[in-house]
């Protein structure tokens, strides 16, 4: 099993690239991306938590390959998603003097890869950039298809933009250091996989997930390698989410609205979209025919990952709630759209929800 490697091709014409998933990969890193045609000088952006155990190590790599890296730290989780920080970077890589194909490597979770490619999409209007995921949400979900975002006020990632990384590097390794809450957050994302596109995914899952939570190598190579084929397959189909990629947002609309309004950090991205994912379920239900016995398969999978799948609310809580879905990437007219599930391994998005079958949603998910 040592060192072992996985491909996944995200094929976009110029811009197409490999996701590698295996064992033992970041001291490949340097070369690697100097197969890239990139220029020397780089920067390993990566966050407090993960910088101390992987960023020498990563730079390192890069060292070994001919690269001039330094190492810029930002705070971990969803705080680093600001434009203060995006101001902090955009003046790190001036002092840097980094140039048009300078290097922006992305060492961390889904925070720091959706600023690293926002930073790396915007300084000199484009620097390449590599994403070097290490916790199980953004190796799965996050680090594929080029989507960037940061945080403002109104809610989650409204400020963005699309730019593909040159190369993905999984390496599974990685997700043995991460702490329980993290992984089983990441865990939200691979069912969610299973509930819009692969059933069988699904039902593998409710086999093998103790398996998947004791972190068997075996396992995490297998459903990482096949979220990432599925995420690649609805890229290369729609990159820049105008069909199938919205049905990526199953459980989003209601998730990131309830990390907005608890605050950024009380609830995990993975954490706010299973209670999203139980919503949506039930929301399916009701619009789209999706069998009762369905819906609580759902529920009681995030239960075995250890998932939240509840979420209690004052009438006060409710308002802050749709004022923060209103303000929604997906709000079209007005209209809080939702995705919606038919039967596992088939949603249709874009479904209007008006604001009374939301609050019978949110009756459902109040346990």
């Amino acid at each position: 099993m040592r060192n072992e490697q996985r491909k996944v091709s995200v094929a976009l014409g110029s811009r197409s690239y490999e996701v590698i998933i295996g064992t033992g990969l970041l001291a490949s890193l340097g070369q690697r991306c100097k197969a890239l045609d990139v220029g020397k000088k780089c920067v390993v952006l990566t966050d407090t938590h993960v910088g101390p155990r992987y960023a020498d190590k990563a730079a390192a790599a890069l060292k070994a390959a001919g690269f001039e890296p330094s190492i810029m730290m930002v705070p971990a989780g969803e705080a680093a998603k600001s434009l203060k920080v995006v101001a902090r970077c955009y003046d790190g890589f001036a002092k840097q003097r980094l140039e048009r194909k300078s290097l922006v490597v992305a060492l961390g979770g889904g925070c720091v890869g959706d600023l690293a490619g926002f930073v790396a999409a915007t300084y000199l209007r484009g620097l390449p950039f590599v994403q070097v995921p290490t916790t199980l949400l953004s190796q799965v979900d996050s680090s594929v298809g080029g989507k960037t975002g940061i945080n403002i006020a109104a809610g989650k990632n409204l400020v963005g933009a699309f730019h593909q990384p040159r190369l993905v590097l999984c390496d599974v390794e990685a997700l043995k250091t991460l702490a329980d809450r993290e992984y089983r957050a990441g865990v939200a994302e691979i069912i969610k996989y299973g509930i819009i596109k692969d059933p069988a995914l699904f039902k593998k899952l409710e086999k093998s997930l103790p398996k998947i939570l004791a972190r068997d190598t075996a396992e995490l190579l297998s459903v990482v390698t096949r979220c990432c084929e599925i995420k690649a397959e609805i890229v290369t189909a729609d990159e820049t989410e105008n069909g199938e990629r919205a049905s990526l947002n199953f459980g989003h609309t209601l998730g990131h609205a309830i990390e907005n309004t608890a605050g950024y950090g009380r609830y995990l991205h993975g954490e706010a979209i299973s209670v999203g994912q139980v919503a949506a379920a039930y929301l399916s239900a009701k619009f789209t025919g999706l069998p009762d016995t369905e819906v609580e398969r759902i529920r009681q999978l995030f239960l075995l990952a250890g998932l939240p799948v509840t979420y209690k609310t004052k009438p006060e809580t409710r308002g802050r709630l749709f004022t923060a879905m209103q303000h929604d990437k997906k709000v079209s007219a007005g209209e809080i759209k939702f995705v919606l599930a038919k039967k596992l391994g088939e949603v249709v998005w874009g479904h209007k929800v008006v604001d009374a079958d939301i609050h019978g949603a949110l009756d459902f998910i109040s346990g």
